[in-house]
């Protein structure tokens, strides 16, 4: 079901900022109202896809006129077969996508998340930054920050493809990551050679290799920034990590099954690194700081052992190819 509001302008738009929402009330409503206030020359809309919310989510939605509101069934639900719905009904050239949990930053990251579109017509997906909430638990807030660090500086914007030098699957996986968190992609592309698979876990991913299959570019937008982290608790993170490790092999990327002992190096050498990160860090007082030296190599541990837990059994089945 569809609610559009009665005095949207028929114009032009050059975005739609779809959010799938399921339960999002805890910062819904700072996300609407960042996207509400984005600086753009350009109409853009702001399409919510709800799939069966049962808290005040549908609430804080009503409360914004101009939100277009789009609902479903939880059981209709999937991570690639509703972002390509959220694409058949946006009506701006690029579609926007962000989870229900990750804030911009500022009131120009949308501009920054459409400007590679300008730049380069090749471009057919945006990744944006991610920051971590100051809260977060240290080995996801500094892993967070080290991948992002990872693709480029924030006064650039790094272009990806495939050409002679991807020699090994490592260097593919790094160029055709994909998270979309905080991502945009042209509508024409995903309602038409290049959509969303439906497959349980990583679709992101997917679609990062499908696009660079397919010959066109993705960029990494570091001024496009949202804040966002996973609010999981110690026994989340195990199962998240599971899930995690499970959608990468049934996406095709390789994971290997840890040895006991390269876990015991992993984990040692995590907690060491994070504990210096810690001490550091002025977004923790003092009381935060050791609480989380104390609690930390708890989450190391379960990492691994979700990762031992989803590379091992058989291969989940691979979505077929386009």
């Amino acid at each position: 079901m569809t609610t559009t509001p009665d005095d949207a302008p028929e114009v032009e738009l050059v975005a739609s900022v779809t959010i799938l929402t399921y339960n999002g009330e805890r910062y819904l409503e700072d996300i609407l109202a960042a996207v509400e206030g984005q600086r753009l020359d350009g109409e853009f809309e702001v399409l919510v896809l709800d799939s069966g919310s049962t808290d005040r989510t549908l609430e804080i939605v009503a409360a914004h006129p101009r939100v277009r509101l789009h609902t479903i069934p939880n059981s209709e639900f999937g991570h690639g077969r509703t972002r390509n719905l959220a694409a058949h009904l946006a009506r701006g050239r690029v579609v926007v996508y962000l989870t229900h949990d990750a804030v911009p930053a500022h009131d120009r990251w949308l501009y920054e998340m459409l400007k590679p579109f300008e730049l380069n017509s090749r471009v057919a997906a945006v990744m944006g930054k991610q920051v971590a909430r100051p809260w977060c638990f240290p080995l996801l807030k500094y892993e967070i920050r080290s991948v992002f660090a990872g693709f480029g500086p924030d006064f650039g914007t790094a272009l990806f493809y495939e050409d002679d030098f991807v020699t090994s699957e490592g260097v593919r996986n790094a160029v055709t990551f994909h998270s979309d968190v905080n991502a945009a992609a042209l509508r024409d592309v995903l309602t038409g050679p290049v959509p969303y698979r439906d497959v349980s876990y990583a679709e992101d991913q997917l679609l990062g290799r499908d696009l660079i299959a397919a010959g066109y570019l993705k960029a990494y937008a570091p001024r496009g920034v949202v804040v966002h982290s996973n609010d999981l608790t110690l026994r989340e993170y195990d199962d998240r990590m599971v899930d995690e490790t499970r959608g990468l092999r049934e996406v095709g990327i390789d994971v290997a099954v840890p040895s006991y002992s390269v876990v015991a190096r992993m984990v040692l050498r995590g907690v060491v690194r994070d504990q210096v990160s810690i001490l550091r860090d002025r977004e923790y007082s003092l009381l935060r700081k050791v609480y989380w030296s104390l609690l930390n190599p708890a989450y190391h541990l379960q990492k691994w052992r979700g990762v031992r837990r989803g590379a091992s059994g058989p291969a989940p089945v691979q979505p077929g190819a386009l």
